[in-house]
């Protein structure tokens, strides 16, 4: 553990205590790289709302402009013509009473579940499974839909789901460090746009009051929340 500290202290040193602009940290966001995989750039943001009023749960999907750089399995729950459709969009697995079996026995292959309204029964058979796990299909991040060739296109080309915690944080994995510094700019600010259109009415003062950016395995970088606010 001693070498990790080591490790984590020289990166840490790579960073001034102060409020990065966007692209000064997504430039310097590439001298922390000290892993030996390609990780993943994650932003993290503290919103001033209470997710204990409805109105105020911020959840919801967003399709990043330059994809995740992950490599997503999608199943879907299906009947009929939906079936083919969810299989021609490229989902991995497909199913509906068989998929629930596999699900409730543990084989849970997949990083994205989609289903169809009328499929909704047979996977509320499976909540308890889905649930703490995070992949309970919801209209709000899209995975409840008829259009499914739309959601799986989203899954597979760059998607991420983002949910307020009861602290009012959030964080979502926006990238790899293997991406231009250009890539990782706009994907944050995509992100961020998403987030600033999901403000509710009620949030009063900044909504913003941290943000940072980080790697897998390094510090974070402190962000100008303001200029945050600011994007569109």
């Amino acid at each position: 553990m001693a070498k990790v500290s080591k490790r984590y202290k020289e990166l840490a040193q790579k960073i001034e205590d102060k409020q990065y602009a966007l692209n000064e940290a997504c430039s310097k966001i590439k001298d922390l790289k000290s892993a030996k995989f390609d990780e993943s750039v994650e932003v993290a943001l503290n919103l001033n709302v209470d997710p204990r009023h409805a109105d105020q749960m911020i959840r919801g999907a967003v399709v990043l402009p330059n994809g995740t750089g992950k490599t997503v399995r999608v199943a879907v729950f299906a009947k009929g013509t939906k079936m083919d459709e969810a299989k021609a969009a490229g989902a991995d697995i497909v199913g509906n009473d068989d998929l629930a079996a596999e699900i409730q026995a543990g084989n849970i292959n997949f990083d994205v579940l989609i289903a169809t309204p009328d499929c909704m029964g047979v996977v509320g058979k499976v909540g308890r499974i889905l649930g703490p796990k995070g992949l309970m299909p919801n209209p709000k991040t899209g995975t409840v839909t008829m259009d499914v060739t739309k959601a799986v296109s989203d899954a597979k080309g760059g998607q991420v789901t983002y949910r307020v915690d009861k602290k009012g944080n959030m964080q979502a994995a926006v990238g790899k460090i293997s991406f231009t510094e250009q890539a990782i700019e706009e994907n944050v600010k995509a992100f961020v746009a998403a987030i600033n259109k999901a403000k509710p009415a009620s949030a009063k003062g900044r909504y913003i009051t941290n943000a940072a950016i980080s790697l897998t395995m390094s510090p974070s970088i402190k962000l100008d929340n303001l200029e945050l606010m600011d994007i569109k």
